[in-house]
């Protein structure tokens, strides 16, 4: 079965409202998260692999796809759903090789050249942006609709958007063919997790309805 891309959660324990991040998970999960992206840049190994197994067990609990954000080898320690990489990681057809045919490679682009590449290589799908200011990732290039359009006319495998997403502009990627909304603050930032993400999700299908 094909994986739902349309409300993609990547994770940031410094702005969850919860105590636990398996919390947070399952709040989003429960209020409509289709996949989950483990991003954790600034802890040990141990403590990512130990972080990894606890998310897992609430993924597997909702039949939910885990991502592990660059780490290949954490992503097959625990027996991750993928691996996501971005332009400065190891080559896309290189970690294609290593995880093999079974599990999803996710490619961050920001342009056609990045994105056609990315599906030449091996990407299951792809996320672009930043498509507006985020605090998330304040060094992240910046895609503008144009160049997002662009993007969806010369691939043909699943884009979600990512950058500052949220309620005010989560319509407007319906339209354009986009499969999924990234999105971090806007759902695991929020007191209410479950809500906002119910809320992001219910906008984005109906943007797609609406076409």
């Amino acid at each position: 079965m094909k994986p739902d891309y349309s409300l993609y959660l990547v994770t940031d324990r410094m702005r969850m409202s919860t105590e636990t991040l398996s919390e947070a998970v399952e709040q989003a999960i429960i209020g409509g998260c289709t996949i989950i992206q483990l991003r954790e840049k600034n802890c040990s190994s141990l403590t990512f692999y130990n972080l990894a197994l606890e998310t897992k067990k609430v993924t597997d609990k909702y039949n939910i796809p885990l991502i592990i954000n660059d780490r290949i080898d954490i992503a097959m320690a625990v027996g991750a759903a993928g691996v996501h990489i971005g332009q400065s990681d190891i080559p896309a057809g290189i970690v294609r090789k290593v995880i093999g045919k079974d599990r999803l490679l996710g490619v961050s682009t920001v342009s056609v050249k990045e994105s056609v590449k990315a599906v030449k290589d091996g990407a299951d799908y792809l996320g672009v942006g930043a498509l507006f200011p985020t605090s998330t990732k304040p060094d992240a290039g910046f895609v503008s609709m144009e160049e997002l359009k662009r993007i969806r006319q010369a691939v043909n495998i699943p884009i979600v958007v990512i950058g500052g997403i949220k309620e005010e502009n989560a319509r407007l990627f319906g339209p354009v063919g986009i499969d999924g909304l990234a999105v971090v603050s806007a759902v695991i930032g929020q007191k209410d997790i479950r809500g906002a993400a119910a809320a992001l999700k219910s906008l984005f299908i109906i943007s797609k309805i609406l076409v």
